[in-house]
C-alpha cells in the first residue's frame, strides 16, 4: 500500500497495523490518528477516497479513481454518538443542563406514553425506554428536523425508564437533537461547529457544510476477513436469532429508519442526525477527544477534570436489550467492555458500525480516531479498528 503520513518515533507499531488492515484485514480507503498528552504522535491515511473508486494508486495497481487525501472526510455512523455527547456535558458544565432534571422540565411532550419520569441522564445512557418506533420513519422524515422530534416524543415507552438500557441506534438522534435545541435554541450542529470544533479547527460536522462536499468519500458495505473481536466475529445464538427475527426490537431499533437512508446521498450528509450521520477526518475525530482531556497543542481544554470523570462514569451495564450481550454506557459515551473494546477501563468514546471508532483514554493521555469507507458486518468491535488499538497499546 502507497501508506501517506507520518508516525512519531516509538509507535511504528501503528503503521504496521494500519498496513496489515489493508493486506489482510481487507480495508479499503482508511485513515488513523492518534494523539498523546496533546501532541500528533499518527497521521495516517492510504487507499481510494471512495469505497468503489478502484486502487486509490496503490502500489502495482492500476491507480483508478480518487486517492485518499490528507483532509478526506467520512461518513463514521454512530461514532457520531460519541461527538455529539460532548455537547450536552459542556452545557451540564456551564450549568444549563441538569442531568438529574426530568426531560419533560426542558422538553414537555416527551412525558407522553409513560416517559413523563424519565431523566436527562436516562436518555443520554440508554435508558429512556423508546430505541425503536411504533410506525418508522422515511429517511425524508428522518432528516427534516421535525418528524424525529414529535415520533419520540409521542412513542410508548418499550419498559420504564430509568428502569434498564437498550442501545438507540437510531432514535438517540431526534432524542438529543431537540433536547440540546430546546435548551439552546442552537441545532445541535451549529452549537458544535460554533462552540468546539470551529473555534478548534477539528475537521467533524454534524450536518455537512455544502463547501465541504468535496472532501467526502463514498462509502459502502463490504465483506473482508474478520478474525477478532466485535458482534461479527463472535456472534452468540441469540444476537444472531434477534437480527434475523424482524419482529424483535433490535431489528426495530436499527429499522427506526426505513429503508436505510443512502449514506452517500448529499441530503443524508447534510442533515443533522447525531446518531449516525456525522462526518470527520480521523484527524478531527482523535483532536476532539484529545480536547477533551486538555491535551492539546495551545493548552486548551473543553472539559473540566470534573466533567471528564463524568463522561467515563457508568450509568448502564448488563444486558443490552437492543444489542442482546452486556454494554456499558455513560452519560453519551460507550465503556469499555468485552463487547465494545476501548484502550482500558478509562476509555470512553464510541464506535461506529461498521468500522469507525473514537475514543479518549484519560489514564494514557490519548485521543485515538480510526475513519474508513468500507463498512464491514461488525456492529460494535470492528477488527481493523482494535488491530490500531493493540498497535497503540503496544506503543505505550
Amino acid at each position: 500500500m502507497n501508506i501517506q503520513g507520518e508516525v512519531a518515533e516509538g509507535f511504528e507499531a501503528v503503521r504496521d497495523a494500519f498496513v496489515r488492515n489493508f493486506e489482510v484485514l481487507g480495508d479499503r480507503g482508511a485513515a488513523v490518528a492518534v494523539y498523546r498528552d496533546g501532541r500528533k504522535v499518527v497521521d495516517l491515511w492510504a487507499g481510494p477516497r471512495d469505497v468503489d473508486g478502484g486502487d486509490g494508486g496503490a502500489a502495482g495497481g492500476d491507480g483508478g479513481g480518487e486517492a485518499w487525501g490528507a483532509g478526506t472526510a467520512q461518513v463514521v455512523r454512530s461514532a457520531t454518538k460519541g461527538v455529539a455527547a460532548v455537547v450536552p456535558l459542556l452545557l451540564h458544565q456551564r450549568g444549563l443542563l441538569d442531568l438529574d432534571a426530568p426531560v419533560a422540565a426542558y422538553w414537555p411532550e416527551f412525558k407522553a406514553g409513560g416517559k413523563e419520569r424519565a431523566l436527562v441522564r436516562d436518555l443520554l445512557a440508554h435508558r429512556a425506554g423508546v430505541p425503536a418506533l411504533a410506525v418508522p420513519l422515511t429517511p425524508a422524515e428522518a432528516e427534516d428536523g421535525l418528524s424525529g422530534a414529535r415520533a419520540v416524543a409521542e412513542q410508548q415507552a418499550f419498559w420504564e425508564p430509568g428502569s434498564a438500557h437498550g442501545y438507540h441506534a437510531q432514535t438517540y438522534s431526534w432524542l438529543l437533537s431537540e433536547l440540546v435545541l430546546r435548551v439552546t435554541g442552537a441545532s445541535i450542529g451549529q452549537w458544535l461547529a460554533q462552540e468546539v470544533t470551529g473555534p478548534r479547527g477539528l475537521e467533524f460536522w454534524i450536518g455537512l457544510p455544502e463547501a465541504e462536499t468535496g472532501r467526502v468519500g463514498r462509502v459502502g458495505p463490504v465483506d473482508p476477513p474478520q478474525t477478532a473481536g466485535g458482534l461479527r466475529t463472535r456472534p452468540r445464538r441469540n444476537v444472531s436469532e434477534a437480527y434475523a427475527d424482524p419482529s424483535s426490537l433490535t431489528r426495530r431499533a436499527f429499522a427506526a429508519i426505513t429503508p436505510p437512508p443512502d449514506e452517500n446521498d448529499p441530503a443524508f450528509r447534510a442533515a443533522e442526525l447525531p446518531a449516525s450521520a456525522g462526518i470527520g477526518t480521523a484527524r478531527g475525530l482523535a483532536g476532539l477527544y484529545a480536547a477533551l482531556l486538555g491535551d492539546t497543542e495551545d493548552g486548551t481544554r473543553l472539559f473540566t477534570p470534573e466533567t471528564a470523570r463524568l463522561a467515563g462514569t457508568e450509568l448502564s451495564s448488563g444486558p443490552d436489550r437492543v444489542l442482546v450481550v452486556n454494554t456499558r454506557f455513560g452519560p453519551g459515551h460507550m465503556l469499555h467492555s468485552p463487547a465494545s473494546p476501548l484502550m482500558s477501563p478509562a476509555s470512553f468514546g464510541h464506535p461506529g458500525r461498521g468500522g469507525s471508532l473514537g475514543f479518549a483514554d484519560p489514564e494514557a493521555g490519548i485521543g485515538f480516531g480510526y475513519v474508513t469507507n468500507a463498512h464491514a458486518k461488525s456492529v460494535t468491535a470492528d477488527p481493523r479498528a482494535q488491530s490500531l488499538v493493540r498497535a497503540v497499546q503496544s506503543a505505550l
